[in-house]
């Protein structure tokens, strides 16, 4: 991947809607390579798909709730089931498996605190868990759902450990 391709995908990152005409004047590329490039990033699953991001007040979705979860099973079964229990409920946006105190942590978006309840009962429904924490977000000050593509034109970590063995 080149800076032309970085170039591509951050123009992409802010507006997908973009016709192919216009990405290819902000890149400095002529149409038809702008195209082949796309069709290359998303062939190399770079691209994974195109969204419409929808403004959750406008859609009276307006809590974010943040829950960490802590379990005593961590067997591949109960993982399974939980993974289950948290994709049968929509509302739950985001879930990832950490490491460190907490063994899961969701976002959940409903329109108010009776929505998470009403969430929460149906996780528990799911699965067993140990100890469920939930902190509401007060204010949304970031957010973004762009990748930060000036890292990648960085060496990274591991990029730089194999020229030092060299």
């Amino acid at each position: 991947m080149d800076e032309i391709d970085r170039h591509i995908l951050a123009v992409l990152q802010e507006d997908a809607d973009l016709a192919v005409t216009e990405v290819a004047a902000r890149v400095g590329l002529s149409s038809t390579p702008c195209w082949k490039r796309i069709q290359k990033l998303k062939e190399d699953g770079i691209i994974q798909k195109q969204v419409v991001l929808c403004d959750p007040e406008r859609l009276d979705l307006n809590t974010t709730v943040f829950v960490k979860i802590s379990t005593n099973h961590h067997n591949e079964a109960w993982l399974q089931q939980f993974a289950q229990a948290v994709r049968d409920i929509p509302e739950i946006i985001e879930v990832y498996r950490m490491g460190g105190d907490v063994d899961y942590l969701l976002r959940v978006v409903v329109r108010d605190i009776q929505g998470y309840d009403a969430v929460y009962k149906k996780l528990i429904q799911g699965c067993e868990l140990h100890d469920v924490s939930a902190s509401f977000a007060m204010e949304r000050i970031k957010y973004s759902t762009a990748l930060p593509l000036d890292l990648l034109a960085e060496p990274s970590a591991r990029s730089r450990a194999e020229r030092k063995h060299k």
